[in-house]
Formats: C-alpha cells, sequence, structure tokens
C-alpha cells in the first residue's frame, strides 16, 4: 500500500478541512485522533473513497508515513503540543518533520524547535489564517522553525494554500525558530484592528447618523469597490444584509460581548516588551475587554444617562469621511503591525521578507484585502523602509485622508460615540510626526524625583546630566537603562 505523503493529527474541523484539501490537490494523507471514533467516523464519512489512510494509533499513524516522515499536528495551542512532542520523538527518525499548525505563542515555537533539534528532528511553527473555509479552499500559511524543513514540506504548503491573481502563492518561509507563528501573531492583531476599527463605523453610522440596517448593508456593499475591498468589508455586508426569522436584523439580537482567544493581548504584550507603540491594536484588545463587562456597563449607563445629540450636518458627506478615517486608520494599523515584526527580526535574528509577508496575507486569511498590495510594492521598492507612513504612495494617501480623519475622531469625541481605535490611531499619527514631544518635561520630571538623569539637546546623545532641582538633592543620579 502507499505510504502517506503527510499525517495530520487532530480532527477538528480545521483539521478535517485541511486533509480534504491535501487529498484534493493529488497527496494522501494519513490521519489520526485521541479519540479514535472521530477517525472512524471521517474515514467513513467525508473521506470515504479519498486517499486518506484512518489511524489508531501513533504508531499506526508514523508506521504510515513516507520518510521523511511529516506529522502535521492541529492540537490545541499549550501543553497539548508539548504532550505530543513527547508522544511522537521516541516514534520517528532523524530528520523526521513536526509541524505546528495551531496558534502557538511564538516563545512556545522557539523553545520547541530548539528542543525538537537538539533530538536529531527538524520542526516547523506554521501560522494557518482563513478559517474553516480557507482550511478547505487555500489559507494563507505562515512556516518558520527549522530552515532545513521547508524544502520537504515546501510542495505540500504551497499546492493547498491560497493563491493571488498571478498565481503566487500565500506561503513562503518566514524564519528560524518563531518567526512563523510571530508573524501569524501580528496577523491576528491586524485583524483584531481592522475589526475594531469596522465595528466604530458602524457605530458612528448606527448611533450618531441614526442609518438603518439596509441603508448600513448598502455603504458596505460600496465601501468594497473602493481601496477598503477585503474580506472582512465583505462579510460586515453581508452580516449588516442579514435577517432573523421575524425580518428584523439578526446581529441587532447578538449580545455585544466579545470573545478572544489571546492572539490580540500577546501582540499587545510583544509591543510592550519591544518598546514599539502599537496602540491601535492595544485599544481594540481593550475594547474587546470593555465589551465583556457587560452588567456593569449596562449600570453606569443608567448613572450617567448620557444621550448622543441629534446630528445635524451632511449625513453622506459624513459617511464618506467615515469611509476615509477608517481607511485612514487601517494603514496606521498596519504600520505599527510591521514596526513591530522589523523590531522583533532584530531582536530575535530573523531575516523577514516584508513584501513576502504582505503578499502572503494577500489571500485565504481573514485579513486579505487589494491594499495589502500597495505594501507589497512600498517594501519592494525599499526593503529597508523603517515606517510604511514613509512610503510615497501612503505618504501622499494619508495626507488625502487627514482632513476626514480629523472630522470623524472630533465627532466622536464631541458627540460621545465611543471610537478608540481611530481615535488612537490618529493620535499616533500626530506623535509620529511631532518633530518635539513633551518628554523634555517628563525626563525633567523623572530626574527631579528619582535622579534618573536626561540627556541635553546641546550635547552628544549618550552624554547624561542630572541636576540638583531642589539644592539638597545631591548629585548622585541614578543609573540609567531601558526597561
Amino acid at each position: 500500500m502507499k505510504k502517506a505523503d503527510i499525517g495530520l493529527i487532530g480532527l477538528a474541523v480545521m483539521g478535517e478541512n485541511l486533509v480534504m484539501n491535501m487529498e484534493s490537490k493529488g497527496f494522501t494523507v494519513a490521519v489520526f485522533n485521541r479519540t479514535t471514533a472521530k477517525v472512524d467516523a471521517f474515514v467513513e464519512g467525508r473521506a470515504a473513497g479519498k486517499n486518506i489512510i484512518g489511524c489508531h494509533s501513533l504508531q499506526e499513524l508514523v508506521d504510515n508515513l513516507a520518510k521523511p516522515r511529516k506529522v502535521f499536528m492541529m492540537v490545541k495551542a499549550g501543553g497539548a503540543v508539548d504532550s505530543m512532542i513527547e508522544q511522537l520523538l521516541p516514534l520517528l527518525e532523524d530528520g523526521d518533520i513536526l509541524i505546528d499548525g495551531g496558534n502557538s505563542h511564538f516563545p512556545d515555537t522557539i523553545r520547541r524547535t530548539e528542543y525538537v533539534e537538539s533530538k536529531g528532528k527538524l520542526y516547523v511553527g506554521c501560522g494557518v489564517s482563513g478559517g474553516e473555509e480557507g482550511a478547505l479552499k487555500g489559507p494563507s500559511m505562515m512556516p518558520g522553525g527549522s530552515p532545513a524543513a521547508w524544502p520537504y514540506v515546501k510542495p505540500i504548503f504551497q499546492a493547498i494554500c491560497a493563491k493571488v491573481e498571478d498565481g503566487s502563492p500565500c506561503c513562503d518561509w518566514v524564519g528560524e525558530n518563531g518567526a512563523g507563528h510571530f508573524v501569524k501573531m501580528v496577523h491576528n492583531g491586524i485583524e483584531y484592528g481592522d475589526m475594531q476599527l469596522i465595528c466604530e463605523a458602524y457605530q458612528l453610522m448606527r448611533d450618531l447618523l441614526g442609518l438603518s440596517y439596509d441603508e448600513m448593508h448598502e455603504i458596505f456593499t460600496k465601501w468594497n469597490e473602493t481601496e477598503l475591498d477585503s474580506y472582512l468589508i465583505e462579510i460586515t455586508r453581508d452580516i449588516l444584509g442579514y435577517k432573523d426569522e421575524d425580518g428584523s436584523p439578526l446581529v441587532e439580537h447578538i449580545r455585544d460581548t466579545a470573545g478572544q482567544k489571546g492572539t490580540g493581548k500577546w501582540t499587545g504584550i510583544a509591543a510592550l516588551d519591544e518598546g514599539v507603540p502599537l496602540t491601535l491594536i492595544g485599544e481594540a484588545v481593550f475594547a474587546r475587554c470593555l465589551s465583556a463587562m457587560k452588567e456593569e456597563r449596562v449600570e453606569a449607563a443608567k448613572a450617567f444617562d448620557r444621550k448622543i445629540p441629534v446630528f445635524t450636518g451632511d449625513k453622506e458627506a459624513f459617511i464618506e469621511a467615515i469611509r476615509q478615517a477608517l481607511f485612514a486608520s487601517k494603514i496606521i494599523s498596519y504600520a505599527q503591525g510591521y514596526t513591530l515584526m522589523r523590531t522583533a527580526a532584530e531582536h530575535y535574528g530573523w531575516n523577514l521578507n516584508y513584501g513576502g509577508i504582505a503578499l502572503m496575507w494577500r489571500g485565504g486569511c481573514i485579513i486579505r484585502s487589494v491594499f495589502l498590495g500597495k505594501i507589497k510594492e512600498a517594501y519592494d521598492k525599499d526593503p529597508n523602509l523603517s515606517n510604511l507612513l514613509l512610503d510615497p504612495y501612503f505618504k501622499e494617501t494619508i495626507e488625502k485622508l487627514v482632513p476626514s480623519w480629523r472630522t470623524v475622531a472630533a465627532a466622536a469625541l464631541s458627540y460621545g460615540v465611543p471610537a478608540p481605535a481611530m481615535t488612537s490611531a490618529l493620535s499616533y499619527f500626530d506623535g509620529y510626526t511631532t518633530e518635539r514631544l513633551p518628554a523634555n518635561l517628563l525626563q525633567a520630571q523623572r530626574d527631579y524625583f528619582g535622579a534618573h538623569t536626561y540627556e541635553r539637546l546641546d550635547a552628544p546623545r549618550g552624554q547624561f546630566f542630572h541636576t540638583n532641582w531642589t539644592g539638597h538633592g545631591g548629585n548622585t543620579a541614578a543609573s540609567t537603562y531601558n526597561a
């Protein structure tokens, strides 16, 4: 019997769909699930008559794989991955490849790559985006880990992933150890930002302009034919037009408490660790946290009884301003995400291909959009671009969008409609483009109460001074360091 090209462990919906995808591209797949009844149900059901081998033990799975063996784990992130690695290592030979396709935290992938390589095997941590449909029809895939594994997994990954118009695969080698999962984490952080921005646009239209769901459905339909053309705008259009059984908008019946699985939070923590101002994505994470405080918000709303004043301006003009503010904020979200990737790449010694990452995100994944093509062009032109805002296309675009962006941010603040992501994005833009920030006063404060020292504009960088501000503090200064 022909041996399988790859094995997959974990037959939840993503795992099953990836198996069906691989088989449809001509690969034979061996499958295993801890609950073996799932294996039988799958092999006798969806997988019936296909080149899929059901296995009832890890040993049987390994025995059915062609060498070097490739084992794709689709198990829950965390301890389950470590446990599965420990069970598999004794069954594998040197040069065999373990692949983690879950949403693992990148430091875990750095640790696991080193550990698995120390045992003579190869390890791949691969971010997979696109949800259930993507897994079946073509996801975006972001592999990193042991570079020696790439030639063996590349033909499978690039066959099953999404393709853009010219046929380029939305999958390429990202970098060493945890690079793939880091890039997937940033992708998810940007996804949090995009979703929050769209929700803020929706709330402004619903609560400030008083638009109906049918009107908003029409607006998002039109927006999807502009620079905002993307998967998330597309699904928002569909959601706003979807009716419940009684004919009312279904989304109106959904409780306004958002869940999260942690990747947005990880992105924010990584930004704090690297000292990168990832303000928009941070606000998107906190907006979900605030939404979860539903009962408390209901009480606070009674206590303050805030009413949004009636909007008296030109609605059509304001709708277009919201579209422009959404686009401007989206550019900031990606600019911040790319800054985080650049900083982390320096820290961890990864050689990331920034244009290539934009291409990987062009298709298959949740943040896929036309706009990513412009990011790819920007980094193809200048691989060392320090911030997306300094690329000529994005500089010119942002300059055109700023007036509308300010109009919307000002309206949100003055009318009392929460728009934390849009307004924080604008504050970041203003801070980033301000030559002189008030941190000179902040440094004086730090030196006053803690003798933390400061640099002077009329002295070279790296030369520190301390002032005895009170006349009785002495001249001893604290050592300087960055947390």
